[in-house]
């Protein structure tokens, strides 16, 4: 081989170098730049969070922390055994008397849940549950309901606006 081509071949070889980093560095700033997780997935995530939050609170008789999870707007719904409940704090007491059983508590399907997404701050949380209660003896009850939560996001973060419930009547 000739020093020219020698030479040649060497400025090839760098040329196709230069090229790559720039490819690689172009890609790169590419990646950076694209939006992260989708709005949905996100969303989704943030009202799954919220309903955990909030039957870890039921479980746990932590009304406080429940009430605080709940919109405190006055049209708050919750609907529960044919009757409409309205206003967080009608809610709280109606949710006491259910909690002075001495077995009570919510078992969640979270792994059959669904988030539909209505907007940027309103989503609706679907899920069949198990509500536990009762005495221990003869034994609880456990009613089978599915739930339709609906969520808003205020400045606070994500809210429970409505509590729809319904008996579960098999798949």
């Amino acid at each position: 081989m000739t020093p020219m081509r020698s030479a040649s071949a060497e400025t090839a070889r760098s040329l196709l170098m230069i090229i790559r980093e720039r490819v690689l560095l172009s890609v790169f700033a590419m990646l950076c730049v694209l939006p992260g997780p989708s709005a949905k997935a996100d969303t989704a995530s943030d009202v799954r969070a919220l309903y955990q939050q909030f039957v870890t609170a039921q479980n746990a008789g932590d009304l406080a922390t429940v009430r605080s999870l709940l919109s405190d707007k006055a049209d708050f719904l919750w609907v529960t055994d044919g009757i409409a409940v309205w206003g967080r704090d009608a809610t709280i007491e109606r949710m006491s008397l259910f909690q002075k059983s001495e077995i009570w508590r919510v078992e969640p399907s979270l792994d059959k849940s669904r988030t539909v997404e209505l907007g940027s701050d309103v989503a609706i949380f679907h899920l069949p549950l198990a509500l536990v209660i009762g005495s221990s003896s003869p034994g609880p009850s456990r009613l089978k309901f599915l739930v339709e939560v609906v969520c808003h996001k205020t400045a606070a973060g994500w809210r429970i606006a409505a509590l729809l419930t319904t008996t579960e009547k098999g798949e």
